[in-house]
């Protein structure tokens, strides 16, 4: 889907999804990223809580999540159909108004978040005529008018571009010239995890995006994905993703492409 060029730098993916289980209702996983996520269902408001606190739980026509290291459950009555956009930190300022580390962690309706945005739900349940999209665009790029575009310091975001790819903290430190103390508060400030979390998260995305390429291509190697991700072993990998997952990428795979036949070692 390609992005208009004014929301090239806040906006990493728009996706527009309409899906049916055959199992009927239950509940799908949303990983966690180093990017937010930005849901707009259409067919009815998007019921979802973190995985293990079903306390969590609540239905939002807009939801808006930041930059989190637990997943997500959610829960569908069969089928899904909507909008799901990943922003980029420096998206939240921009678009939002509030740095990401104010949405860290949390599960937000959008009307709390921005509430001048409020009303981009029912402006696409109104939107006979118009792509749902070409909304979605309008009301993003209208928004960044109104909201401060500056982003953080220009060592900040590089520093966040190296760990999300996988440099070590006291590398990134040298790299950008900070002590690590200084280099943790500043990315905390911003994105309200630690850098090591946030190199974590970003090691994680990788292998997530890797498995999920390679679904539908035969026999995968979990072996050759932690290689290729910077985890030690197929171990250590599957560790991480029952941390961050909630389960192995055996698991995953099994429920999300249930037509994979094997998992290579």
């Amino acid at each position: 889907m390609s992005i208009p060029a004014s929301l090239t730098a806040y906006v990493v993916a728009l996706h527009v999804y309409d899906v049916s289980y055959a199992a009927g209702p239950g509940s799908h996983v949303g990983m966690p990223s180093t990017t937010l996520t930005f849901v707009l269902p259409l067919d009815e408001p998007l019921d979802v809580s973190w995985a293990g606190d079903p306390s969590s739980r609540g239905a939002s026509w807009a939801s808006v999540s930041g930059v989190h290291a637990r997943p997500a459950l959610i829960h569908h009555t069969g089928s899904l159909r909507g909008i799901q956009l990943a922003l980029t930190t420096a998206g939240a300022r921009v678009l939002f108004g509030v740095p990401a580390s104010q949405l860290a962690g949390g599960l937000l309706d959008l009307a709390d978040v921005d509430p001048a945005m409020a009303d981009l739900p029912s402006r696409l349940a109104d939107a006979r005529s118009d792509d749902p999209v070409d909304v979605v665009w309008r009301t993003l790029t209208r928004a960044l008018s109104r909201h401060d575009a500056l982003g953080p310091r220009a060592e900040v975001g590089r520093a966040l571009s190296l760990l999300t790819r996988g440099s070590t903290v006291s590398a990134v430190a040298d790299e950008v010239g900070y002590s690590r103390r200084r280099l943790s508060t500043l990315v905390r400030d911003e994105v309200g995890v630690t850098p090591q979390e946030l190199r974590r998260l970003g090691r994680f995305e990788r292998s997530h995006a890797i498995l999920r390429r390679r679904a539908g291509g035969g026999r995968l190697s979990i072996s050759e994905v932690a290689a290729s991700c910077g985890y030690a072993d197929h171990a250590h990998l599957t560790r991480e993703w029952g941390r961050l997952a909630g389960c192995s990428p055996t698991t995953w795979l099994a429920t999300e492409f249930p037509n994979v036949q094997a998992i290579g070692a």
